[in-house]
């Protein structure tokens, strides 16, 4: 039986925007499992980015429960939320938010500076985890110095150093060109074979169909939550063949 890595029940998150009471998320239950590969999709003012945050322990909700990795977070004040934050999830952004001063290895080690982890340690395990996105000849690199690809793969590296239970990608090839693109999605797509779980937030349908389950919010409800037919195709094919 698969294993649950992420339980969310009855799930709502209000805003006050002056007089009004805004509800950006209206009770969202869904389960999301070890090495699962989820887009979660919907168009601006979904709520989207709010379920974004409150998964990756950024923000809490108003009302019901989140279980993360067995850990009730739902309730947790912000100390607490960013030492899970660290140990549990590995961040990917759309704008790679890596520190323009700092070479790709300085980038990567970040998150295990936080983690106390010793300097010595910080360095290996940021070099290997360069190597494994084919960068090990850009380690002394700055930002600047790289092309808006290789800072995505910095930005990965980075998000799995700390062997994160998830792997959290927000519009990750959203300042990328199409051929760079397809490059990173090829990327992600060896980080899940390798074991990890992915949760990729996007808006756009084709980087979307690389994920084997799709979910989709509108005026933040889930309206559906499908896997993608081109895996549902892959499947029905293998059951047919075995009997």
């Amino acid at each position: 039986m698969a294993e649950e890595i992420i339980r969310l029940s009855n799930i709502a998150k209000h805003y006050k925007v002056g007089t009004e009471i805004v509800k950006a998320l209206r009770s969202i239950t869904l389960s999301i499992y070890r090495n699962e590969y989820v887009a979660l999709m919907g168009p601006s003012g979904s709520g989207k980015s709010t379920l974004m945050n409150i998964l990756g322990c950024l923000d809490t909700p108003t009302s019901g429960e989140y279980i993360l990795n067995k850990n009730d977070v739902s309730k947790l004040i912000d100390d607490d939320l960013a030492e899970i934050r660290n140990k549990e999830i590995g961040f990917v952004f759309q704008t790679f938010n890596l520190l323009p001063r700092s070479s790709a290895l300085e980038n990567v080690m970040l998150p295990l500076i936080y983690a106390g982890v010793s300097k010595a340690d910080r360095i290996l395990r940021a070099e290997k985890s360069l190597a494994g996105v084919k960068l090990s000849d850009r380690m002394t690199h700055k930002p600047n110095e790289l092309s808006g690809g290789q800072r995505q793969r910095v930005a990965v590296a980075r998000a799995l150093v700390n062997n994160p239970s998830i792997i959290l990608a927000d519009e990750p090839t959203g300042n990328l060109d199409s051929k760079t693109s397809v490059e990173i999605m090829g990327l992600f797509e060896e980080i899940h074979r390798k074991g990890n779980t992915i949760i990729l937030v996007t808006h756009e349908e084709d980087i979307a169909r690389h994920a084997h389950r799709i979910i989709r919010l509108i005026d933040g409800k889930v309206a559906s939550d499908e896997m993608n037919p081109k895996i549902r195709k892959m499947v029905d094919y293998l059951v047919d063949e075995k009997e």
